[in-house]
């Protein structure tokens, strides 16, 4: 004979609240967006830094073309493009940028935060306070740059554009801003802690390193 033994109703919340409980203790818990929805701007941002080629062109350990990222066969090789990189898309998006021929490729990145801090809100550039702000426009559709210089102004500083996420605030305190960048390692989707990680200083937890934030509007409905 088949016994059937009915849970009652007492045991079955137990179990689904247990459930719940191990969840959030094991991380599995979603948490909430922490710097606004991905407006529709924000989705061309995307689809824009995702068309770049960044993943096959500004490679390190080879000189290119600033404007297309492509390998100058036969000249002497350079170690990255983050700064390069940086001045393509900002043409592509109709603003400027400090970049070739104004200033060589050279070191540039530390050149590239210089002048927005001291020139670039003439050119439509506004500096953000923090990481949240900088993940928010982003996700709004503005073009984020966030920019460290070398304290050695003999060595090369770095230079990456944040790309929308929708990220917990708690990983953007420890991983900062997500972000595309050529450099080391290029990459369309990576964490401000991975790609400034050659570069101490930079990023710290809950953002009070050296990177620095600035955003400009972008005419979305002038791109093609």
């Amino acid at each position: 004979m088949i016994r059937l033994r009915i849970v009652g109703l007492p045991t079955v919340l137990g179990f689904v609240l247990a459930l719940g409980f191990a969840g959030l203790v094991s991380g599995t818990a979603v948490a909430e967006p922490c710097c606004g929805p991905i407006t529709p701007a924000g989705e061309r941002l995307t689809r824009f830094l995702d068309g770049s080629g960044v993943d096959h062109l500004w490679l390190a350990k080879s000189r290119v073309d600033w404007s297309t990222g492509e390998a100058r066969p036969g000249e002497a090789p350079k170690a990255t493009h983050c700064s390069a990189f940086v001045g393509a898309m900002t043409v592509r998006l109709g603003m400027y940028v400090l970049r070739p021929p104004e200033h060589s490729q050279e070191l540039l990145a530390n050149a590239q935060l210089r002048w927005l801090r001291d020139s670039g809100a003439a050119s439509g550039w506004r500096s953000l306070p923090d990481p949240v702000a900088a993940q928010t426009a982003a996700n709004r559709g503005d073009l984020v740059l966030e920019a460290f210089e070398n304290p050695n102004s003999a060595k090369p500083g770095h230079i990456a554009i944040v790309r929308p996420s929708q990220q917990s605030l708690e990983t953007l305190q420890r991983e900062g801003p997500r972000e595309t960048q050529a450099g080391e390692t290029n990459s369309f989707n990576t964490s401000t802690k991975s790609g400034f990680r050659h570069h101490p200083g930079a990023w710290v937890p809950e953002g009070q390193g050296g990177i620095r934030y600035y955003a400009h509007a972008v005419d979305w409905a002038k791109m093609p």
